[in-house]
Order: structure tokens, then C-alpha cells, then sequence
């Protein structure tokens, strides 16, 4: 087999390296499994060992593969904390990740409006859910959820068991390999729900996070704003 492509303008590692993202998306390579060496990814694509590795470095940056010495090269398991700490960045004084304990939670069935499918890229009306969840630290109100997710990707989630999980092991449940999260920070004033379900007055100022996690194919699939009321021994760390 070789790489199709060849005068393509784009560089010869990065149609490998889609060409090996192509395959873990479609399943040829489970979250935790070895994928074929440097040496035989070039005979078998008929290429340089050096362009292959390129390939291997651009998608290891990316963590979406983990190198070992002497082991190989696989498939990062997406449910491990180092790799969920990707998708979490409030952590506490002494600089450990909050996620915070799901307090309520509710789904419900919606028709994407013309904002939801801009940021999940689908078509408006196409069906989505919406994942509502209040989160708790030390028995204090945390942060307001609201989370949409294509329902295409996440079939039957209204009867899944739990669905207060993170949209990191809710992923790896329905088969979804995730690549990166992209997230703005600002900040806004409490009013009506969220500030009933923070408990605190209307005006106090909330920090709001607005985020987008894409799955491996390129494709989002949750957009998610967060309300949060942090105290004084918590801080937002930058996401990497």
C-alpha cells in the first residue's frame, strides 16, 4: 500500500498522519492498543521512516498516541485521569483538579437552533440533546452546566445509567476518540437560575466557561458553558 496523495501540496507527514487518525477513528486501533512500529508503517505506506516518525511526533504532541520505550507506540487511553485533565482546568490551592460532585442532573431531547449547530457544525433542527448539570465542592454549589451533544453521536443517552459522567467517559463509552478542547473565559453576572442554583445574590460576578471538544475525525461534539462561583482557594489553570 502506499500514501495516496504524493502531489498534494500538503506536507507527506500530515497525509500520514491523517491517514493514521482516519484509522484509529474508524476503529483499526482500540484506546490502549499498539499500533504497528515506524518500520512497518513505512513498507507498508511506502515511504521514508523519517517522514513516518514526523507523522508519529506531530500525533504524540497531540496526545493521541503514547510512546514507551522499549514497549511501542498506542493508542491513549482516553479515560485516564492524565488524559481527562485535558478537558478540566479548575484546580484547588494546592493546584489538584476540580470536577466537582454532580449535585442534579437532567436530559432532554431538543431541535438544534441556529446557534447549536453553528458551534457543533450541524444542520439547524438536527436533532441534539441537552445535558443539564449542577455541580458541588465541599458541600458548596461549584458551577452551573449546560452541555448540548449531537444525538447522532450519543444514541439512546437519556437511558443511559449515568449520565452525570464527563462527556471523557461518556465518549469512550459510545465509541468517540476525542483530539482537543477549545475554551473561552469570561465573566458575567448571577441572575435568575444560576443564581439560584449557586445560591448566591443576583449581580454576584460568575466566571463563565464556553467550550468545544472535538472528536478525532475533526467533528465537535459538545459544546458546553459552564456558570462557576469560585472561592478564594480556587483558580482556572490553562488548558493544554
Amino acid at each position: 500500500m502506499t500514501v495516496v496523495g504524493r502531489f498534494s501540496t500538503r506536507p507527506l507527514y500530515l497525509q500520514v498522519k491523517d491517514m493514521l487518525i482516519q484509522r484509529i477513528a474508524a476503529g483499526a486501533w482500540k484506546p490502549g492498543a499498539a499500533i504497528p512500529n515506524e518500520i512497518e508503517l513505512s513498507r507498508e505506506l511506502g515511504i521514508s521512516v523519517g517522514t513516518v516518525r514526523k507523522a508519529l511526533d506531530e500525533m504524540e504532541s497531540e496526545r493521541l498516541i503514547s510512546r514507551r520505550q522499549g514497549r511501542g507506540t498506542f493508542v491513549i487511553d482516553q479515560t485516564s485521569n492524565e488524559h481527562a485533565v485535558r478537558f478540566s482546568n479548575i484546580r484547588d490551592a494546592n493546584g489538584i483538579r476540580i470536577t466537582g460532585e454532580v449535585e442534579s442532573c437532567s436530559v432532554a431531547a431538543a431541535a438544534a437552533s441556529d446557534v447549536e449547530s453553528r458551534r457543533l457544525q450541524l444542520r439547524t433542527g438536527e436533532p441534539i440533546f441537552h445535558i443539564h448539570r449542577v455541580r458541588t465542592h465541599n458541600d458548596a454549589p461549584l458551577m452551573v452546566e449546560d452541555a448540548t451533544v449531537p444525538q447522532s453521536r450519543f444514541p439512546g443517552l437519556p437511558q443511559e445509567e449515568d449520565v452525570t459522567l464527563s462527556i471523557v467517559v461518556l465518549a469512550h463509552r459510545y465509541g468517540v476518540l476525542l483530539a482537543r478542547a477549545e475554551e473561552k473565559v469570561g465573566a458575567t453576572a448571577a441572575k435568575g437560575g444560576i443564581a439560584k442554583a449557586l445560591k448566591v445574590a443576583e449581580g454576584t460576578p460568575l466566571l463563565t466557561l464556553d467550550s468545544v471538544v472535538y472528536a478525532i475525525d475533526g467533528r465537535p461534539i459538545e459544546w458546553r458553558v459552564a456558570h462557576c462561583h469560585l472561592s478564594d482557594d480556587h483558580y482556572l489553570a490553562e488548558m493544554s
